[in-house]
């Protein structure tokens, strides 16, 4: 759930915590700071509480992250979080500047220690650690000529941060908390405040530290779920300005000056995030021919028909042809944002697809962008090149739908596809990739492990207990990519399936068949008499409740909430029939 500015007040995010919200999950989350962070250890709380999520949070104390850190006995390691906040102040790091005798060795010493730190944790357990930057200091010794000083202050800043970066990729574990961003937002005059800073060791005035926490919040979230997939658009006076029914393509505002600019510069963010991955989809009450007319001909659309997922004009109410896109789609409704300049149609929506998000566009759209930005609806917690081409293969789904409904028998629509599927051990190159699907798959999703990039590298080495792998799906219409990643540990005389997940993309394809047969075939090669699996019951996860009493294993166990054991005698196994072509490379 995302709130406005207005709804970041301290009162009612401890408010949250009194009205005793319901949550659905627990999160253990360890905080560690070189200064005060009482205030915002509750806020954190009433923060997660409102995304219904409880947070159990260990508070290090004051000032204490190397030792913590560095010691494999500290309670920081035996509290087991999933995420370690680390937050370093930057009057702190302003101090440790001004004591150097020498710039260049100042920022590689504050690089080198914050990667020994990253790596002590990738050491000792598997947290992900969220990590915040340096708010670059309002003082500035040699004005305008700051950053091009190697021994100022700001060039000093600037490089630690982006050094920190680089040295953040590298390490796998570690996730940016962009603080410096939303300083600068604010102004860094207004943010810090000097006399707080020396009488409590708070970094910044006290209004500003639910920024810090819903920043905190909002990258955890990025890992847990759930995740902006799809924006569903208006068309009149919401990609352009005018009715296209009633003013044609000539007719519509786009491009020039005034408001035609702004529709512009609206078109572009939005093709900007079909470009890192997001869907686009169009849904409007229009005739099909008139709407689609200047995607293909207005000199000043950016968006094109190409750029569109599901393409839906006619005069069926909003929510019912959100409900149609959802289908073709097959993600869920809280994955979606629906941007419309109409109160009804808005209003509409809101009530009856209560999980469908819905921001308030202001009447401007010159302001539609700092509306949306506000929000902050699309944070990520990873990128791979494979997200670049997803509104493309969605696309290409509406097509096997189309296809589909043209067919009477299953297996001979399956046959048709001619399906041509890849199995591979884990690889670097997939490392990305295989995190993300981790990270953002719920539904298809067995035991929702969330694995950290550096844990998928420590399976991947690991050739003598892991089989970790992947499968990788085509068919005639386009590349699916990388759709399906399980994660195997040989325990003779059993195989354990210890992460299982896939892509509803692929569902009734045969895929997790496919996947089934390779898993008894490991089985087989390890000289095991067993597989085990185990399902832990989520919020999002009952499509998969039966998967392995489809596949013929036993029940062993009943556990908490819904959750089950189960085994299978690899003796009994019949494999699976699949429509599918593979490439299976040695895993």
């Amino acid at each position: 759930m995302r709130y406005d500015t207005a709804e970041l007040d301290q009162r009612r995010i401890m408010a949250s915590l009194r009205e005793k919200a319901t949550t659905t999950r627990t999160l253990r989350i360890a905080v560690l700071a070189d200064f005060a962070t009482q205030h915002l250890i509750p806020l954190l709380r009433g923060l997660f509480v409102r995304n219904q999520i409880e947070a159990e949070i260990y508070a290090g104390d004051y000032d204490t992250i190397e030792t913590e850190i560095h010691d494999p006995g500290s309670d920081l390691y035996a509290f087991n979080p999933k995420f370690i906040v680390i937050l370093c102040a930057s009057q702190k790091l302003t101090a440790r500047f001004h004591a150097a005798t020498d710039a260049a060795s100042f920022i590689a010493r504050e690089t080198g220690r914050l990667a020994q730190l990253w790596a002590a944790v990738r050491s000792r357990c598997a947290a992900t650690i969220i990590q915040g930057n340096y708010i670059t200091p309002s003082e500035r010794g040699f004005g305008h000529y700051e950053r091009m000083v190697e021994v100022s202050l700001g060039h000093a800043v600037a490089n630690i941060n982006a050094q920190m970066i680089a040295e953040a990729r590298a390490a796998g574990n570690v996730l940016l908390c962009d603080l410096d961003h939303i300083a600068g937002e604010i102004g860094r005059r207004n943010w810090f405040d000097e006399r707080l800073w020396h009488i409590a060791k708070y970094p910044c005035r006290v209004e500003h530290m639910p920024l810090i926490a819903q920043a905190v919040v909002d990258v955890a979230l990025a890992v847990l779920g759930p995740f902006v997939k799809c924006v569903i658009l208006d068309l009149d006076n919401t990609l352009w300005g005018g009715v296209i029914g009633d003013d044609g393509v000539e007719g519509i505002t786009l491009g020039g000056y005034d408001e035609g600019e702004a529709f512009v510069a609206f078109q572009r963010f939005i093709l900007s995030l079909k470009q890192r991955g997001i869907i686009l989809a169009v849904v409007s009450k229009n005739e099909h021919a008139a709407a689609i007319q200047p995607f293909q001909s207005h000199p000043d659309m950016v968006l094109r028909e190409s750029d569109i997922a599901v393409f839906i004009a006619n005069w069926n109410n909003k929510a019912d042809n959100i409900r149609r896109v959802q289908k073709i789609l097959n993600i869920g409704f809280d994955s979606m944002v629906f941007l419309d300049d109409n109160p009804f149609e808005r209003g509409l929506v809101r009530e009856m697809l209560p999980e469908v998000i819905v921001p308030e566009l202001p009447e401007d759209p010159s302001l539609y962008l700092r509306a949306i930005a506000d929000l902050n609806l699309f944070d990520t917690a990873s990128y791979s090149a494979a997200d670049g081409k997803r509104n493309d293969q969605y696309r290409e789904e509406a097509q096997r739908a189309l296809l589909r409904d043209a067919f009477t028998d299953i297996s001979d629509y399956l046959a048709s596809l001619d399906m041509r599927l890849k199995a591979e051990r884990f690889r670097p190159a997939n490392l990305a990739r295989i995190v993300q699907l981790m990270q953002r798959s719920n539904q298809f999703n067995l035991t929702t492990s969330r694995f950290s990039e550096a844990a998928c590298q420590a399976m991947m080495a690991d050739t003598a207990q892991f089989v970790p792998f992947t499968l990788t799906l085509s068919d005639k219409f386009g590349d699916y990519g990388l759709i399906c990643v399980a994660v195997l540990k040989i325990a003779p005389p059993a195989v354990e399936v210890v992460e299982f997940l896939m892509s509803c993309r692929v569902l009734k394809r045969g895929v997790e068949a496919f996947a089934m047969n390779e898993i008894v075939g490991v089985a087989l090669r390890s000289g095991c008499t067993r597989v085990l699996g185990r399902y832990l019951r989520t919020a999002k996860n009952d499509m998969v409740r039966n998967f392995y009493a489809d596949f013929g294993f036993t029940c062993t166990a009943e556990l908490d909430c819904g959750s089950s054991e189960w085994a299978l005698d690899v003796s009994a196994w019949v494999p699976r029939q699949v429509f599918i072509t593979a490439d299976i490379n040695e895993i």
